[in-house]
């Protein structure tokens, strides 16, 4: 075979993968929509967000109460100052009557 016949049967090779791949492609996600439940499921994950649940604050701000912190992520600044200052994190703990 030729450079270009081999050429072509590569690009026909190609398009006719493609083409079922894309088929069952389909296959599977009209598949996995019947699992999930059809459409009412779809909407709630067409975010690409998963729901998370609310996160209570742990930690509060003695001199401004409304500044709190629940632990996650970056320490803030009013805390990291706090602590650069001697104090100890369990200061700042939020006790929760039960």
């Amino acid at each position: 075979m030729s450079t270009d016949e081999l050429w072509a049967l590569h690009e026909e090779v190609a398009s006719r993968l493609a083409a079922t791949l894309l088929a069952e492609k389909r296959v599977l996600e009209d598949r996995l929509k019947q699992l999930k439940g059809g459409d009412s499921e779809r909407a709630s994950s067409s975010t690409g967000k998963r729901p998370y649940p609310t996160v209570v604050p742990k930690f509060r701000n003695p001199d401004r109460p409304s500044e709190t912190w629940a632990g996650r992520g970056k320490t803030p600044r009013w805390l990291a100052a706090k602590l650069k200052s001697g104090k100890r994190i369990d200061d700042f703990r939020i006790r929760h009557v039960a």
